[in-house]
């Protein structure tokens, strides 16, 4: 049976609901007769990673009729039970702790999202022993739950780390800064795999961030499975461990710059990065939407071109009409037919039919409404800012290896943000290995014309320089002697940077990933994988163990500094075309749209001292 995250940390979700009941009432549909009225705290983090999975009338059928934050000012409930699910900080202990003293609700039944560090533990136990003595009895259950991950939808998740990237990249940032990154998305994968209650074989890249995020997720790992019973007791068999286990790939966004910062002409990935799709909500300037699995257009047409998906809602709309023509003359509406009372029988059924097909047809109608104003908001970006162009442009780039000088230059002069020229000018530098010195010269001065800030584009200049150095300096020099170099050079963690950067240029209409991937799975002898480093948390330290290289049937894929729509969207290709079938689930640090990992190459540019002039691109929140 193939993995199936989603699912999986609803499960969690909804037994938490029930108060941890291991039999739940009605199969785990509904609340049972004893539960009927509970509330839910919240901190801000385990809103994001319950939103996509739970709607508010899916909460209520579970038993809450409140749902508040920790942070927020709240009224006492004293004969209600309320259910806490929060992370596992000094704050929020503390907040609990004062809840409890004062008698706020019934019971406590507290949840933390992931393993509770003893310090954390003993401070709300030690807050809990200060208080009054009702207190402590009011806490009912603590409980880790091991969900700390935004799954937003069965083959994507994110960890929510915003700037993720920057804090690898950055040239001052600390070792201990660094090491807290790791840790936490060391974390958040083992949330991950706990959930799914399985435990993988790792493979990396040598050196740089995906190295250390699988050293330390190996070393979490082993240490848990020293404790008996532990989360995967309940694993299978010894030969079923050995060879039916998932393989997690992890990779450094270094490994393929240039499908972070490229414009997509498919449906998902335009509503993303143009109009700012989050944890699968979507705000235009009068309408709120949710976009997930739950509608039926959304996943049928997402991955699909944008000129084809308004041809769909076109077709569903005349498609809507005639349906709503055909129940109008069944029922003598607008078509000039009156009933005459001759076949009661007859008309009575026309009636029914009508009016069962009503609430059908009013879905639909509300469907395609959705959806013609999302399409209607995408063209109006689409002309102001000439995306169709941009996107053409750099599918000829990176898929053919040309492009059109003119065309290039007079889109960096015309239509379009500053971020979108910057990230076609980046697409163009990624492109080509050597491009023309007058023509990258034309391009700079284009860009300047445009008054876009130059931070990012100079920062992957020089990081490609680096790459190019390194990789002609590696048949002759020791790797310790380049990165003491390239850190001398460019700051103290441009270390990891040389090391994580495999393959900056795409190389035909397959990705880099996709390829890279594949041979993972087979596990059969590759010059692009030979090289991956292997570890195995069930297999014994000294490596002498077995050391399982597939093939394998399931991957878990996970992008450290920032994931994003195209790669996904490759991943389930692959998955749809390989046979036997094979399952993937992809990850990453945060779910980034074009824009906002172009930001971030800028910060890091400017950091550098590169470019000039604060950045003209905002922000933007991970999901």
């Amino acid at each position: 049976m193939a993995l199936s995250l989603r699912r999986k940390q609803l499960d969690v979700i909804v037994r938490m609901l029930h108060l941890n009941q291991q039999q739940l009432p009605n199969g785990g549909e509904g609340q049972g007769e004893e539960e009927a009225y509970k509330l839910l705290v919240m901190d801000p983090p385990c809103v994001s990673l319950l939103s996509p999975v739970l709607k508010v009338g899916d909460l209520r059928r579970h038993g809450v009729t409140l749902t508040l934050g920790i942070d927020r000012p709240r009224q006492a409930v004293p004969d209600a039970p309320a259910v806490y699910l929060v992370r596992p900080t000094p704050s929020n202990v503390d907040r609990i702790a004062a809840d409890a003293a004062a008698g706020l609700y019934a019971s406590f039944h507290v949840n933390f999202s992931t393993s509770v560090p003893r310090p954390v533990l003993e401070r709300l136990a030690t807050a809990c022993a200060a208080a009054p003595p009702a207190c402590a009895g009011r806490v009912a259950r603590v409980a880790d739950q091991y969900i700390d991950f935004v799954c937003l939808e069965e083959g994507l998740f994110s960890l929510a780390q915003p700037r993720a990237y920057v804090a690898l990249n950055d040239p001052a940032a600390a070792d201990a800064d660094i090491t807290s990154l790791v840790d936490a998305v060391a974390l958040g994968l083992f949330c991950v795999f706990a959930t799914l209650g399985v435990v993988p074989v790792i493979r990396c890249a040598r050196g740089g961030p995906a190295e250390m995020v699988a050293a330390a997720l190996d070393a979490r790992l082993r240490d848990h499975l020293l404790a008996k019973p532990n989360l995967f007791t309940e694993a299978a068999s010894a030969a079923v461990a050995s060879f039916q286990r998932p393989v997690l790939c992890l990779f450094d966004r270094n490994f393929e710059l240039s499908v972070g910062v490229q414009h997509d002409w498919s449906y998902r990935p335009l509503v993303h990065d143009v109009l700012g799709l989050k944890l699968n909500k979507l705000k235009l300037p009068a309408e709120k939407y949710e976009l997930d699995d739950s509608d039926k257009f959304w996943v049928t047409n997402s991955w699909s071109p944008f000129p084809k998906v308004a041809e769909e809602i076109e077709a569903q709309l005349a498609k809507y009409k005639q349906d709503v023509d055909e129940v109008n003359q069944r029922t003598g509406g607008g078509s000039g037919v009156e009933f005459d009372g001759t076949d009661l029988i007859g008309n009575t059924r026309h009636l029914m039919n009508a009016v069962n097909s009503l609430p059908e047809l009013t879905e639909r109608k509300k469907i395609i409404d959705k959806h013609t104003n999302i399409a209607t908001a995408l063209l109006g970006h689409i002309k102001e800012r000439s995306l169709d162009g941009y996107c053409d442009c750099e599918n000829d780039m990176l898929v053919n290896g040309t492009v059109d000088r003119n065309t290039l230059l007079s889109l960096l002069r015309g239509k379009g943000t500053k971020e979108d020229k910057l990230r076609l000018a980046v697409t163009y530098l990624l492109s080509f290995e050597t491009p023309p010195s007058s023509e990258l010269e034309q391009v700079e001065a284009a860009l300047g014309e445009s008054e876009v800030d130059m931070s990012a584009f100079q920062y992957v200049k020089r990081i490609k320089a680096l790459n190019t150095q390194f990789a002609a300096a590696s048949g002759t020099t020791t790797k310790s002697n380049i990165v003491d170099w390239a850190e001398k050079l460019y700051g103290q963690s441009l270390g990891a940077v040389t090391a994580g950067v495999k393959n900056l240029l795409s190389d035909g209409r397959q990705l880099a990933l996709i390829r890279t991937v594949e041979a993972l799975m087979e596990g059969k002898p590759s010059p692009e994988v030979d090289d991956y480093l292997l570890f195995d948390p069930r297999a014994p330290r000294s490596g002498t163990g077995c050391q399982f290289k597939g093939p394998f049937r399931e991957a878990v894929v996970f992008m450290i500094g920032g994931g994003n729509y195209i790669e996904y969207r490759s991943l389930m290709e692959l998955e749809q075309r390989t046979q036997p079938s094979k399952h993937v689930i992809y990850g990453a640090t945060e779910i980034l749209s074009g824009a906002e990992f172009i930001h971030q190459l800028a910060e890091l540019g400017q950091k550098a001292g590169l470019g000039g002039g604060s950045s003209n691109i905002p922000p933007g929140a991970a999901q």
